[in-house]
């Protein structure tokens, strides 16, 4: 069983950064697709980004320009970087990842944003 924890998040105002990670239990390299998703409040869970084996990656678009998503392969640890931050990006943050056994998925981690 993959285990998948993030941190990272918090309170922010409009205008500021956060870096979430999502740190694995096992290696990284593993996984076909890397993703971040989001849920608002009172809102559908959306996919945010995702990073291939490969290292592509790709973006909803009300994120792009302002998003960013990196892995370590060495600390097993992917990453989303939060540039400019919006009131509407507050929402739980979560990650997951799809390997051979299936899909996974983090517990999530808040990020708020003040106007």
């Amino acid at each position: 069983q993959v285990q998948l924890v993030e941190s990272g998040g918090g309170l922010v105002q409009a205008g500021g950064s956060l870096r979430l990670a999502c740190a694995a239990s096992e290696s990284i390299s593993r996984f076909y697709t890397m993703a971040w998703y989001r849920q608002g409040p009172q809102k559908a869970r959306e996919l945010v980004a995702t990073i291939t084996t490969d290292g592509n990656t790709n973006f909803r678009d009300s994120v792009k320009g302002r998003f960013t998503a990196s892995r370590d392969n060495a600390k097993n640890t992917f990453y989303l970087q939060m540039n400019n931050l919006k009131v509407e990006d507050t929402a739980v943050y979560l990650c997951s990842v799809i390997g051979a056994g299936g899909s996974y998925w983090g517990q999530g981690t808040q990020v708020t944003v003040s106007s």
